[in-house]
This record gives C-alpha cells, structure tokens and sequence, in this order.
C-alpha cells in the first residue's frame, strides 16, 4: 500500500481527522489508498501551537488510512478558502504548489516500528 511519511504533529492531526489537507510541491495523479506514517521529525513550531490538545504524537508508526481524493493546485484564494476551515492547522500562509484532500480518515495501530522515506513509499499491511 502507497504510504507518505509526516512530521509530527501533522501526522497525528491528520490521523485524529483534524487536518484534512496535505501540502506538497508536487502534483499527484493517484486517487485512493494511502497510509500516514508518522517519521521521527518534528515541527517544533506547530507543536507549540496544538500543544493544547493534548494529543499523543508517536514516531516511526503508521497511523492512519486515508483517501486521496482530490489534488488541488494551490493559489491565494484557495488557500485562503483552506485557510479559514481550520486557522490553527492552515495559519494564513499563501502557499504554492498542491493540496492533497484527505477524505474517509481512519486512524489504525500498528504497533511495529518503521522507517519513514522520502516521497511515497510502500509498506505491505
């Protein structure tokens, strides 16, 4: 199965269904599967910023399941439509590139520690 690695906390609020967009550079044609793996980084800024929601934020576990379901070339006004859905999670960047839409979030345990990659990568369930 397609898997993409995160840093945390984007990991976990992706799994938790809190963040529903992912933003990358680069344009993705697949609609489907993907699993969210949470790597061993960290986004020091955005943990201060949901350190309030007491969440737990493993690293180097797949966390959850999600779909693909659309990629979305990013400009001011959608990101500012992205932005408003969620200012805690978005803030008010202008970003270029591409928003993932994540849809039908399940978060899963799997228990065993793994590796993260670059880019999407597979991992057999």
């Amino acid at each position: 199965m397609r898997v993409i690695t995160l840093k945390q906390p984007w990991a976990t609020l992706v799994a938790e269904g809190i963040k529903e967009y992912e933003f990358r550079t680069w344009k993705l044609n697949y609609r489907g599967e993907l699993l969210i793996h949470a790597g061993v980084s960290i986004d020091k800024e955005a943990m201060k910023r949901v350190e309030h929601l007491n969440l737990k934020y493993p690293k180097s576990r797949i966390l959850a399941k999600v779909e693909i379901s659309d990629c979305i070339e990013l400009n001011k006004e959608i990101c500012e439509i992205i932005n408003k859905k969620n200012p805690l999670i978005y803030g008010n960047k202008i970003r270029n590139g591409y928003a993932w839409k994540l849809t039908n979030i399940k978060k899963i345990e799997i228990k065993d520690e793994i590796s993260g990659k670059q880019g999407i990568w597979y991992y057999d369930l």
